[in-house]
């Protein structure tokens, strides 16, 4: 694992709603071991996920992204099919859906660029329009 700066640009629109985005800079660790690039790091505040390490591995034809120590359910995006999940909430578990349109990755070595596009459903209604840029570096 190498130590890396990382910054998060995302946005949410949702449905019928003016576009929300948030921009995040930490430090962070990344790796690539056989073929699959990994970056992690720990949440602020500003996510509402605040003290959660995270991770996304991304791999050849899919991006997962972890949350905590197994508390909310891991996020898989793949633009070949729709990704179902249990998602705790503080108001208990709810059933969401994720419709990856685009992942774009220019990742080596030493870091790069992560880009992903998808919508979000709860209980298979179109909740909002999601994107996150991360940019990694040494």
């Amino acid at each position: 694992m190498k130590k890396v700066s990382i910054s998060i640009i995302g946005s949410m629109t949702p449905t019928g709603r003016l576009e929300d985005s948030f921009e995040l800079m930490t430090d962070g660790e990344y790796s690539v071991e056989n073929g699959v690039s990994r970056v992690s790091y720990i949440e602020s505040a500003l996510t509402g996920f605040e003290g959660l390490p995270t991770s996304f591995d991304v791999e050849q034809d899919r991006v997962i992204l972890r949350r905590g120590g197994g508390a909310i359910s891991d996020m898989i995006f793949c633009e070949t099919q729709k990704h179902h999940f249990l998602y705790e909430t503080p108001y208990g578990m709810v059933t969401m859906g994720i419709d990856t349109h685009h992942i774009e990755k220019d990742l080596g070595d030493h870091g790069g660029n992560l880009e992903i596009r998808y919508d979000i459903e709860i209980d298979n209604i179109p909740v909002s329009r999601n994107s996150f840029v991360i940019d990694i570096r040494s």
